[in-house]
């Protein structure tokens, strides 16, 4: 009956240890916010995020590059001069673009760990 108890015990004890999340497990998206206390200008980063809110509910359910042009058509509609912050987020966009074409030439024949890392250091590469 020992032999029983025992491992039916120690089970009990322990699982509740193992079916806790790690501490350094990556917050949901929901507790991911922005802390615009530690931003140089707090008041500019609040209307920003303000901003960002409002053009993702006026987007809400656009998927792929329609979501990404209503989001910037929302943003930039709010901004005090809209045809600049266009220009600003279209060569931000073709930056990026260039950037990503960089990355994929540089790491084109590896994979698994040894093309993460090399995307990793390309990335960080400015």
């Amino acid at each position: 009956m020992l032999r029983i108890l025992l491992p039916t015990a120690l089970l009990a004890f322990c699982a509740p240890v193992f079916a806790q999340a790690p501490s350094d497990a990556p917050k949901p998206k929901a507790e991911r916010r922005i802390d615009c206390s530690k931003a140089k200008d707090p008041k500019a980063c609040e209307e920003r995020l303000a901003r960002a809110k409002k053009a993702r509910q006026a987007c809400e359910g656009k998927k792929g590059t329609e979501g990404r042009d209503c989001m910037r058509r929302e943003y930039c509609a709010q901004e005090q001069d809209p045809a600049k912050c266009e220009a600003r987020v279209k060569e931000r966009a073709a930056h990026a673009k260039e950037q990503r074409a960089k990355i994929r030439e540089a790491c084109k024949d590896k994979t698994g760990d040894e093309l993460k890392s090399c995307v990793r250091a390309q990335s960080q590469k400015k």
